[in-house]
């Protein structure tokens, strides 16, 4: 499965992949710090996008900005490794993808809606044209990180790791289904909370992965 052979190459891909193992980590904690601390926040009823709102919204926007150059350069890592093997190409392709909607959300804000900031309106607020592109590149970018996880489970799958093809696996199906009840408009209690909680394992997971690599080339 590994590739990386030069300790030049070993030393860059290491960096890399670090820069993946960082990015999860750091948009669940900023995101989550910021969802318990701001006024009128409620992860019942506001996914972290709406923390791109508001005076503080400079924080996450930062935060998705980071988070999704962090990612990209993961992505790198990634290709380096597998490159040649089952989803050596697509993989760190899809990865990448998700990154860039990661950071293209961190340029274009979304919307004030469902009463944050306070203040806002719970019905009737309008999408802007960046709210729009928030929405279209973020989405985008999950819908990248779930047929990632299909291609690189099959990655897995054929270096016999067992385990690991099976999560991914069940990661992408949790993926969608979590994807589809937001993107409903759905507004029971479970549908905003399950996809925050979704989406930071999606996050989470591109870390872990990054980390196992990492250990795979240093052993």
């Amino acid at each position: 499965m590994t590739t990386v052979t030069s300790a030049v190459n070993v030393r860059l891909t290491k960096m890399l992949l670090t820069c993946g193992v960082i990015a999860g980590p750091l948009y669940v904690v900023v995101s989550l710090a910021q969802a318990l601390t701001r006024e009128g926040f409620d992860m019942k009823h506001h996914a972290f996008s709406l923390l791109t709102t508001g005076d503080l919204g400079w924080i996450q926007l930062i935060n998705f900005l980071v988070t999704g150059i962090l990612l990209i350069a993961g992505a790198v890592g990634v290709r380096r490794v597998i490159k040649g093997s089952k989803g050596g190409k697509w993989g760190p392709i899809l990865l990448g993808a998700f990154g860039a909607g990661t950071a293209l959300a961190g340029i274009f804000s979304a919307d004030p809606a469902l009463g944050f900031p306070p203040g806002t309106p719970m019905e009737g607020t309008t999408i802007s044209w960046h709210g729009w592109i928030h929405f279209i590149t973020a989405s985008l970018g999950f819908v990248a990180l779930i047929i990632a996880c299909f291609v690189l489970a099959r990655n897995f799958a054929a270096a016999r790791q067992k385990n690991w093809a099976m999560w991914t696996r069940v990661l992408g199906v949790v993926l969608i289904v979590a994807l589809v009840g937001v993107s409903s408009g759905s507004k029971g209690d479970f549908v905003t909370p399950a996809f925050i909680i979704s989406a930071s394992l999606g996050y989470l997971w591109v870390a872990a992965l990054s980390a196992k690599l990492k250990n795979e080339i240093e052993g």
